[in-house]
């Protein structure tokens, strides 16, 4: 790959207090396996605890960004405007509660990685709609409204999309797709990840190459994605990136991870 990959690690004042420190734990000690540049988000912190963080890893070479948008966009707009600054860049997007758990684990997504392609290292099938249940007969009306306001912006399982944690991707791309969107609610977030004009949705229509990586640096077309065993499937041991929902799955009993699995893969 003849373009350096920037890490972009995106920090905000909603992460947990010790978010920060295990990520660079972490990073410090799974090589990344090949050449790139880190570049830390600050995203709604003040400038003062900025300074605290940046203190910690003054000998971490890395690139400082400070995000001035002051509303909470999520991580989607930050995101565009990283790019914005650096268009012409292929970047992998971390957010704060995640960290690589593998050698090599950027290695092995960017080997994967060709012109406009998208490469996950989790994902799913999960439709908003699947989740969706009439608990009191007397909600019956508030059920429909969810109901067709779901159905109108998602499409019913199985709705295959690249979780957009630890995930790859050319600014260009993230640039087109982003242009015409924006993201202030939970449910903006929600249609960007796995609505019908999701990323992942962005990409099919385009024709372009979408692949889910694993730890063993396999990579997986959307048919097999539940496969690789990095999302709410079975022992769940071929996960890359760790984040909040995978952590979750891994603290779950047997029997309520058997659920997780059904309402993401269907089996």
């Amino acid at each position: 790959m003849s373009k350096k990959i920037i890490v972009c690690y995106l920090v905000t004042k909603f992460d947990e207090s010790d978010s920060f420190d295990k990520f660079f734990r972490y990073y410090k000690n799974n090589l990344a396996g090949v050449s790139h540049q880190l570049l830390i988000c600050y995203k709604l912190m003040d400038e003062n605890k900025i300074k605290i963080l940046e203190k910690k890893i003054n000998n971490i070479k890395h690139i400082k960004f400070v995000d001035h948008c002051k509303k909470n966009d999520f991580d989607f707009g930050s995101y565009y405007r990283v790019c914005k600054k650096f268009p012409k860049q292929i970047f992998f997007f971390l957010t704060g509660s995640d960290f690589p758990v593998k050698k090599y684990w950027l290695k092995n997504v960017t080997k994967h990685y060709s012109k406009n392609s998208l490469i996950g290292t989790s994902a799913s099938y999960e439709s908003q709609l699947s989740s969706l249940r009439l608990k009191k007969f007397y909600k019956y009306i508030e059920y429909l409204i969810k109901f067709f306001t779901l159905k109108r912006n998602f499409s019913v399982f199985p709705n295959p999309h690249i979780r957009t944690v630890g995930f790859l991707i050319s600014a260009e791309n993230y640039l087109e797709f982003y242009s015409n969107k924006s993201c202030s609610t939970k449910f903006d977030a929600w249609k960007i990840e796995s609505g019908k004009k999701s990323l992942t949705n962005f990409f099919i229509l385009k024709k372009q190459k979408i692949y889910l990586v694993n730890s063993d640096g396999f990579k997986f077309k959307i048919n097999q994605w539940y496969s690789s065993k990095t999302f709410n499937y079975l022992k769940q041991d071929k996960f890359i990136i760790s984040d909040k929902h995978i952590r979750k799955y891994l603290k779950l009993s047997r029997k309520e991870q058997k659920k997780s699995q059904l309402l993401s893969w269907g089996i």
